[in-house]
């Protein structure tokens, strides 16, 4: 018997409680193994339109929606007792005529009667403006029937506004919703790929990512394992494309917070260390927490697989360039801290008789002098100064480089090296050897790679076929400053594929942090990720950007937020609040006490807040998704922050850091799913007009 799941399925399973899950899934090994169990009181739905619906009990009022044909069964919706029969009286699963795709349809109803979700903007014009023109007048019938959407709505989609269709788009099935909101962002209908005979039906591309099949309750467990669990199930064409496709040389995805660069990474990973061979695959990313997820999720997507989890390694780059580092010199290195460095520069300046600021000997160290590893005085009068507005004479570099030289002694004397040092010295000690400890290596988040990590993932992949995929959004780098990765020796050019439907973040959050940032950011070697065009699956409440006249008030309005997400039925566990810095934290604890919401603060070990909602600073936000978030704090001089600003070298490293700044609010914002609250204390931080501005 041919067992599937549909998405509907897990995204309805995800929105009931812990104990409802656990009887769903009870019920679901049960179908899956024996169907014919009494217990599950399995009886053709009388009311559903299509006849293959048929009900299975999980509890005494929790029902799955079972979509029963000859030698095969689909798991195809689960709720309550009334509104799961509800959703399997207004709908069929069919072939769609023109496509061949076998989708779940929404028996059309009146359109009046599908109400427009109520809008909580909080910047309304004060004069109505005109009837905007409907949105896809200009496409013929054969057009929408060509991208999936079924024959009694082409009527109503063509009549729609922008509003009217938001409402209907929930209603059609998922792959026609895409590709209108794909046309509605960019103005062009995408046309449908070719698709061949033996792949209609369930083997169709757009039904792949609706619909799984899985062989094994191992493999069951995984789908039905957790919310993002759906995600590596389900995977959009353009990513399948991208995770099939193989790649001659560097390679890379891009794309918008929520797009899935993650998911790709993990699918290639997975695809990779399940092929053929014994080569072996690195999965790498900076923070421990992330690659502590990472390797969580490797687990579930490798399921029932044996060999993959075996055959990848998932690390941080820092952890396997200090295992490399040891290997070449038979220690572990010594890594200097940030304020061991400032001191050796200034002890050095003095003994030397230098006078130059603190603030710019760290900015040139770290910038230029240690980042590049350069060896000496030639090579510091010959760098190129990329991003640096001071541009240094041959005298002024001939006075400064007997400062960073001796530096350099003072920490080597106390048997201290840099993070830079580490992977120059596991670079070299790779590059000796023609044989790679790793066949295939991809990198999540690579938009924060520095010169020295690149050159180290150089070294490490080698010149092979898939060696090297990097997955990262330019828009969400807030550690490095650019420079060329080209020059590096990692030329993605022609081999950089986006991603541009995003799935974790509705569409209101994701346009109001958008603001944030330009609608393309080009890179060093001058390729351009283009935001526009990027659309989100779904719709919710418009985020609030609020600025209040003290913290009391503003810790009153953040508890209001989350008492009102605990009152809507999410757990504790589904909510963030992020903080500037550490010296935030206090109001962001006051504002989870008054609400009585129990939280764990984040580290960059990443530890699991499990049942307590996640506190910590925007840093530790990276690669995390709830469904509401709180970010507070959003002060003039906290962002940007203060600090960071005082220690600038340059007008152009000013620059930087704002630039920087605005790339953490945005990564903190957009962990949010469906709700966000951003606030902060009058007068604000600048950036909090550019996101409440109306686009």
């Amino acid at each position: 018997m041919i067992f599937r799941i549909a998405e509907t399925f897990t995204v309805a399973l995800a929105r009931l409680t812990a104990d409802e899950q656990k009887a769903v899934k009870t019920a679901a090994f049960d179908l899956q193994t024996d169907p014919t169990r009494p217990g599950l009181s399995l009886h053709r739905i009388d009311a559903a339109k299509d006849p293959n619906f048929w009900s299975a009990r999980a509890s005494r009022d929790i029902r799955l929606v079972v979509h029963r044909t000859e030698g095969a069964l689909l798991l195809a919706y689960v709720d309550h007792h009334d509104a799961a029969y509800a959703w399997a009286a207004r709908r069929r699963i069919e072939a769609h005529p023109k496509t061949g795709a076998i989708q779940i349809v929404e028996i059309r109803e009146r359109v009046e009667e599908i109400a427009p979700p109520r809008q909580h903007d909080l910047f309304q014009p004060e004069a109505p403006a005109p009837a905007p023109p409907p949105l896809f007048a200009a496409l013929d019938p054969d057009a929408l029937f060509g991208v999936g959407v079924p024959e009694d709505w082409i009527a109503d989609i063509r009549a729609a506004d922008e509003d009217g269709f938001f409402a209907l788009a929930p209603h059609l099935p998922a792959e026609a919703a895409e590709a209108l909101l794909e046309y509605a962002a960019t103005g062009r209908l995408a046309a449908p790929a070719p698709v061949p005979a033996e792949a209609a039906g369930y083997a169709h591309p757009d039904a792949r990512r609706r619909f799984v099949a899985v062989d094994s309750t191992e493999a069951l467990e995984a789908a039905l394992a957790a919310p993002w669990e759906r995600w590596a199930v389900f995977l959009h064409p353009s990513q399948e494309a991208v995770v099939a496709r193989d790649f001659a040389g560097p390679a890379r995805v891009l794309g918008s917070a929520g797009t899935g660069k993650t998911v790709v990474a993990l699918h290639r990973a997975a695809r990779l260390a399940s092929a053929p061979g014994d080569g072996r695959v690195l999965l790498a990313t900076f923070a421990p927490a992330l690659a502590k997820a990472l390797a969580a999720k490797l687990d579930v997507l490798a399921g029932a697989r044996p060999g993959i989890v075996p055959r990848t390694t998932v690390t941080t780059l820092a952890v396997l360039a200090e295992e490399y580092y040891e290997l070449a010199e038979g220690r572990r290195p010594r890594v200097a801290r940030p304020e061991q460095v400032r001191e050796a520069l200034v002890k050095a300046a003095e003994r030397l008789g230098v006078e130059a600021s603190e603030r710019f000997l760290v900015s040139e160290w770290t910038h230029i002098v240690d980042a590049w590893r350069l060896p000496d005085a030639e090579a510091y009068a010959t760098v190129p100064r990329l991003g640096r507005k001071a541009r240094l004479g041959s005298r002024q570099r001939e006075r400064l480089w007997p400062v960073f030289a001796e530096a350099r002694a003072i920490l080597a004397r106390q048997a201290l090296v840099t993070r830079a040092e580490v992977f120059a010295v596991a670079t070299g000690w790779l590059a000796a050897r023609a044989e790679k400890p790793f066949a295939h290596v991809i990198v999540d988040e690579a938009q924060d790679c520095g010169p020295p990590e690149l050159r180290f993932l150089a070294a490490l992949a080698g010149d092979g076929e898939n060696a090297l995929f990097l997955a990262g959004d330019i828009g969400q780098r807030i550690f490095q400053q650019p420079f060329s990765w080209k020059g590096l020796g990692i030329d993605v050019r022609g081999r950089s594929a986006p991603l541009k439907v995003c799935y974790r973040t509705s569409r209101q959050i994701r346009s109001t942090a958008d603001r944030l940032l330009p609608d393309a950011v080009t890179d060093v070697d001058g390729l351009a990720d283009a935001r526009a065009g990027t659309v989100s699956v779904f719709e919710g409440p418009a985020p609030e950007v609020a600025l209040l006249e003290d913290e009391a008030a503003e810790i009153s309005a953040v508890a209001a937020f989350l008492r009102g997400a605990i009152a809507e039925g999410l757990e504790p566990g589904e909510v963030g609040v992020f903080v500037r810095d550490e010296a935030q934290l206090p109001r962001a604890r006051a504002a989870l006490a008054a609400a009585d919401v129990p939280a764990l603060e984040l580290t960059a070990v990443g530890e699991e807040a499990g049942t307590r909602a996640s506190l910590g600073v925007m840093h530790h936000a990276k690669g995390l998704e709830f469904k509401a978030v709180a970010v507070m704090a959003c002060d003039d001089e906290v962002l940007p922050l203060a600090a960071r600003l005082e220690a600038v070298a340059d007008a152009v490293e000013l620059e930087e850091v704002y630039v920087s700044e605005r790339h953490l609010l945005y990564v903190a914002c957009t962990r949010a799913r469906d709700r966000l609250i951003v606030t902060g204390v009058e007068p604000g931080s600048e950036f909090l007009a550019d996101m409440a501005a109306r686009g």
